[in-house]
């Protein structure tokens, strides 16, 4: 079966080319009937109809389009993204109208006020504070050495991730109230996939965690306010409170969710980027090995080694593991016609795990990125953090406090997980199950102590 194009299409003005190819309905129904993983179905639709196919979800519903060729992802992500829109997030709930959820000239004003803080001088603003947190969850991973303590891994990825974008964001070290109610969080992203499709019901259903996160928040912005005056090197909050002073649209109400929206982007994929490459070390400690022998403590070999870990585990579990889109415009896709109207899912884990585009793709190899023609050339074959003007804004940031942790804490002794998760969660992360494991740190100076 295939999507068809419409009659007397042509290039230039409408679809033309060949059919999308699609899922055969029995195949959906036997996924349905199996109680299957969305990656599952989306794994059966490349492996029977290719780069570009198509499935539907239930009986009478209309095809959605998934993309995993690089070519395609590419046309997509980076060269139409005004013809393939993100409509309704599913965090709106959680990040309001943030530039995570915004969309047209809203989206483009949001991101253009950003945009600067996390590149170049605007970076170089936040490396002391990531350093600064990142000495913070050495000390204690050294205290946990000490005492023989065991730990839990998910929990210490997020507490670092938090705390190094508060004080992005304020200037301010995490404190243990604010850490505490900021827990709320996490619960809402991990409750997001379940909840009702009823916008009222789904606000119901978090409605108190959304209430500490509030209140969280209007403190935040009520002392950004006060120390307007005189904020010394100004955070990403300052920033925000300063544009309301010139541009109307920056109410309380879209600077708090634009600050919601940094803390969930900024802290939970993180935090599960780290978590998720603890747990390949403890699987391949040559790893460890490996990117610890390239050069000594600082030097730029050792970077590059700590950086390709960073990015391996970004292949193999990459922050944004699906990005729906929306055809606003009938189109040639890769040679296929897509209609105006169908909803498309570029799949960036799929992609990281095509044998024809990354040889042996389910093995953890951090050298992929350290030896030269081992990584795809091609753009659309790696977008762990999406691809073109949509990209993640916070790349950089990302990128550089997760080596930065990894630096301090890598050189001292491994940690032993004293369990593993046993299946792997599909949500607005790709996450461990359950509770992440318990840790028990390696002996004393387990930490580098650089400081």
């Amino acid at each position: 079966m295939a999507i068809p194009a419409p009659a007397g299409a042509r290039e230039g003005s409408g679809p033309a080319g060949r059919p999308v190819p699609e899922l055969a309905p029995e195949l959906v129904a036997d996924w349905h009937a199996r109680g299957g993983e969305l990656v599952d179905l989306l794994a059966l639709v490349r492996e029977r109809t290719g780069g570009v196919g198509a499935f539907r979800p239930g009986p009478g519903a209309a095809p959605t389009v998934l993309v995993t060729d690089p070519d395609a992802v590419r046309h997509v992500l980076a060269h139409h993204p005004d013809r393939y829109v993100k409509r309704s997030h599913r965090a709106r709930v959680l990040v309001g109208d943030g530039v995570l959820s915004a969309t047209g000239d809203a989206w483009q004003r949001q991101r253009r006020l950003l945009q600067s803080q996390f590149t170049g001088r605007g970076m170089r603003r936040y490396e002391a504070r990531i350093t600064a947190a990142a000495r913070v969850t050495a000390a204690r991973w050294e205290a946990y050495a000490r005492t023989g303590e065991v730990f839990d891994l998910g929990d210490e990825m997020r507490r670092f991730a938090l705390d190094t974008i508060w004080r992005a964001l304020t200037g301010r070290p995490l404190d243990p109230d604010t850490e505490r109610e900021l827990g709320a969080v996490a619960g809402v992203v991990a409750a997001l996939p379940s909840l009702p499709a009823d916008k009222v019901a789904a606000e119901a259903a978090v409605a108190a965690d959304i209430a500490r996160i509030d209140a969280v928040a209007e403190r935040a912005v009520r002392a950004a306010r006060d120390d307007a005056a005189d904020p010394g090197e100004p955070g990403l909050l300052h920033i925000l409170v300063e544009a309301s002073a010139t541009r109307p649209e920056y109410t309380d109400r879209l600077i708090r969710d634009e600050l919601v929206t940094l803390l969930m982007a900024g802290h939970e994929t993180t935090a599960t980027t780290l978590t998720w490459l603890y747990l390949l070390l403890d699987r391949h400690p040559e790893a460890r090995e490996r990117a610890l022998a390239a050069g000594p403590d600082g030097s730029p070999e050792r970077r590059e080694a700590v950086q390709a870990l960073v990015h391996e585990t970004l292949r193999l579990y990459p922050s944004a593991w699906i990005l729906p889109r929306h055809a606003t415009e009938a189109d040639t896709l890769a040679g296929h016609a897509l209609p105006a109207g169908t909803d498309l899912l570029v799949c960036p884990y799929l992609v990281h795990r095509d044998p024809a585009l990354w040889p042996s793709p389910e093995t953890f190899d951090p050298t992929r990125f350290t030896t030269p023609g081992r990584r795809p050339a091609h753009p659309g074959a790696h977008l762990p953090f999406g691809l073109g003007p949509r990209a993640c804004l916070g790349l950089q940031f990302a990128l550089r406090e997760s080596v930065t942790l990894l630096e301090h804490l890598l050189p001292g002794p491994a940690p032993r997980l004293l369990a593993r998760p046993e299946r792997t969660v599909y949500g607005l992360t790709v996450r461990p199950d359950g509770p992440t494991p318990p840790v028990r740190a390696g002996g004393r100076g387990a930490c580098s102590g650089r400081t």
